[in-house]
């Protein structure tokens, strides 16, 4: 990851409606930042879209599939190495490789190791826990992003970014506010 430049995070502009958001970060992206963020009291879909977010970038899922087959494996592989080799015993004539009776509770662990991953991966790829974040010292974003305003934040990481050029390229996306955050 790129070193922040002169201790600034970034610039971040308030907006009255979604509609403004969404064209500011078309414009941002369609500028060449990459690296921004918008913040809203709902989701905002097409903000998303406009910030080059698809649903392939999708890493939960992929954090999710790996866990379950890593559980379904993990207990299949328990199972047969009870049975046969670490306490083999033979009940009513029956083979110590019975697999037909591993695949319950393989499929229960498979079920629950994915679950986890998919709530524990989500967790850590969004940085969370995260108790802070240096949005949190910008004047009106507490209450208003999780209220009734709309938030651009364009990073300082961004190569494109130099904050006179910035600011200027906000500006003329006509927000309510800019304010320039430190960390």
């Amino acid at each position: 990851m790129p070193v922040p430049r002169e201790g600034i995070y970034g610039l971040l502009a308030e907006f009255n409606t979604p509609a403004d958001l969404v064209n500011a970060t078309e414009a941002a992206y369609a500028a060449g930042y990459r690296r921004m963020d918008a913040f809203s009291p709902y989701p905002v879909e097409e903000a998303a879209t406009a910030m080059g977010w698809t649903s392939k970038q999708d890493r939960v899922s992929l954090v999710c599939l790996m866990g379950g087959i890593l559980g379904g494996l993990a207990m299949f592989n328990l199972e047969t190495w009870v049975s046969v080799f670490a306490y083999p015993l033979n009940i009513g004539g029956r083979p110590l490789y019975s697999w037909v009776a591993f695949i319950i509770p393989a499929y229960e662990w498979t079920i629950l190791w994915a679950g986890l991953s998919a709530a524990f991966g989500m967790l850590a790829l969004n940085g969370l826990p995260s108790p802070y974040h240096p949005l949190f010292n910008a004047p009106n974003f507490r209450q208003g992003a999780s209220v009734d305003k709309f938030f651009l934040c364009l990073e300082a990481t961004d190569p494109k970014f130099v904050p006179a050029d910035s600011r200027v390229f906000l500006e003329a996306q006509h927000p309510v506010s800019i304010v320039e955050v430190e960390y």
